[in-house]
């Protein structure tokens, strides 16, 4: 099998870390990985394979001879680098939502539709979707190939790590202060986020919703290559640390049971069916931390319309909702196109 030229953009950052550790779990063919982030992170060394390397300063020539880039800096870096590494030869996977709705550039989830990935030579980039839209289209694919869906209500309780590091620091900082008595500092959020929910994630956009929640909507129609299905979300940051949960509630064309949906979701790739309320057996953040799989809980139909399901959807946001999902792509990538 052929080696590649790898490199993590934005390496020292919560989804880098994970990216460089997944590479590791899942015996990529790295021949070479170059770690790049900001000048603040000069001189650090970061460990790959027992091997420590050094991470270097992003700049226009950081890519040559890289064949593939999983960016995770930032969108404006995305937006910068992203089509400088394209020009030299790199596919990029990027995980902002800098060419998330771009025609031209695939959003894949590999589960869903890895036939997307080929478009990558439109630009030579792919995009990694928004984490709560990823854990939500991995449960829900295989029962709109079966029954339709034609509409979803969601509403999210996602963790800290969705921010970032110095988000799940506050998190940890507010909640030891408020336990000690002490004023707890806020500066990563609006709000204190300790022992508090915050329903507001990104900036609010003129239709009243934020731009987490929009993102969820067009991404969903996107990524199911169906611009039909009606999509309402709502997003809310809780004072967890890793794992986003959803509530999600489908409506469909033909009406399918409770049954059925835990068989479907039994035999799908990427999902863990976790529902046995009789023995309190249900998806926790706390089990998803740290898992590859999607959990998917509290299947039971929605009595207040014909054809109604309601579930209960958990992943790790870091893990399958960023880096894992980027390095599957990757690994398609090359079983198939490069």
């Amino acid at each position: 099998m052929k080696n590649y030229h790898v490199a993590v953009v934005g390496a020292t950052g919560a989804v880098g870390n994970e990216m460089i550790k997944v590479l590791e779990e899942r015996n990529f063919p790295v021949g070479k990985l170059t770690l790049l982030a900001s000048e603040r992170s000069l001189g650090k060394e970061l460990s790959f394979k027992g091997r420590s390397l050094p991470v270097e300063v992003l700049t226009e020539s950081s890519f040559r001879g890289v064949e593939i880039g999983l960016f995770s800096a930032g969108g404006s870096i995305s937006e910068k680098f992203g089509p400088v590494a394209a020009a030299a030869g790199c596919v990029v996977i990027d995980n902002t939502n800098a060419f998330r709705m771009t025609p031209e550039v695939p959003l894949v989830v590999p589960e869903v539709n890895p036939e997307a990935i080929g478009l990558y030579k439109n630009k030579g980039i792919i995009a990694n979707p928004n984490c709560s839209t990823i854990q939500m289209v991995v449960a829900l694919k295989p029962i709109h190939d079966a029954a339709k869906i034609k509409r979803i209500v969601v509403s999210t309780y996602q963790a800290v790590s969705g921010t970032g590091k110095k988000a799940i620091e506050e998190l940890a900082l507010q909640t030891r202060a408020l336990l000690s008595g002490q004023d707890p500092v806020t500066k990563v959020y609006p709000h204190r986020i300790a022992f508090n929910c915050l329903p507001q994630i990104d900036v609010f956009m003129e239709n009243g919703y934020t731009k987490e929640e929009m993102k969820m909507v067009r991404e969903t129609k996107k990524i199911m290559n169906d611009p039909g299905i009606a999509v309402t979300a709502t997003t809310v940051r809780v004072p967890v640390f890793f794992a986003h949960s959803e509530s999600v509630n489908i409506e469909t064309e033909r009406k399918i049971t409770p049954d059925e949906v835990r068989k479907l979701l039994a035999a799908a790739p990427g999902v863990r069916v976790v529902d046995n309320p009789a023995e309190k057996l249900y998806p926790m953040a706390i089990d998803a931390a740290g898992q590859d799989a999607t959990l998917v809980g509290r299947i039971r139909e929605d009595e207040s319309i014909p054809n109604g399901i309601n579930m209960w959807v958990v992943a790790d946001n870091i893990r399958k909702g960023a880096a894992l999902n980027a390095v599957q792509i990757a690994e398609i990538l090359i079983q198939k196109h490069l």
